[in-house]
């Protein structure tokens, strides 16, 4: 059912649904569940995603033919060689981290390129404010989930409502969040109203769609 649709879709429309669109057309409420469909197709040989993107299933040849044996099925990405990073739109305070209305997109990643496994998860930027250390509107970070930072990393806090990206500086009565952009002034936070959960975790790749 699942490859139907996404033929079907790339026959009527020119490219296939979204992992919600395919989430609504089978019942399936978390994004999750769909991906664990669609890398189960792939591990088959029925289903390949090009250009990491989940915007690019396609259809494998094994796909129009009769089930095969799955030892006899080639499979093109291997589990245990990629992550799948869930990307999120935002970030707000009070709701979890992966809440499914922020959760925007999956990008398949190589394993070798990321550093933290699959404890890794993707955030839209949003703004300018570190665009003189290379991380521009709209392009997608990859963070490590971690509640610890060094002086001069690159992390995503949330403060006040929703998540920033900044360079971490603690100093000794405040904690400094400096950006990357020299219009722009840092953003402090009393050493007292600092809490360790206010770090989501450490900027650790940049994808950007050219």
């Amino acid at each position: 059912m699942v490859l139907d649709f996404i033929r079907q879709s790339i026959a009527d429309r020119g490219y296939p649904p979204t992992l919600r669109e395919i989430g609504a057309r089978m019942g399936i409420r978390s994004t999750n569940g769909v991906n664990d469909h669609l890398r189960a197709l792939e591990r088959k040989g029925y289903l390949t995603r090009e250009d990491m993107k989940s915007r690019a299933l396609r259809p494998t040849a094994h796909s129009s033919g009769e089930a095969q044996n799955d030892s006899a099925m080639p499979s093109p990405l291997e589990d245990e060689d990629v992550i799948d990073v869930q990307v999120l739109g935002r970030v707000a305070a009070g709701l979890p981290l992966f809440a499914e209305e922020h959760i925007i997109d999956t990008v398949r990643v190589d394993r070798g390129l990321l550093k933290g496994g699959r404890e890794v998860f993707g955030l839209r930027v949003q703004g300018d404010s570190m665009i003189d250390a290379g991380i521009l509107s709209g392009d997608y970070i990859f963070v490590r989930k971690q509640l610890t930072a060094s002086r001069g990393d690159i992390v995503v806090a949330l403060i006040g409502d929703e998540a920033t990206v900044k360079y971490y500086y603690p100093e000794k009565d405040y904690v400094r969040f400096q950006p990357a952009n020299k219009s722009m002034a840092p953003i402090l936070v009393r050493a007292v109203d600092f809490k360790p959960t206010m770090l989501l975790g450490v900027v650790v790749g940049v994808f950007r769609r050219l």
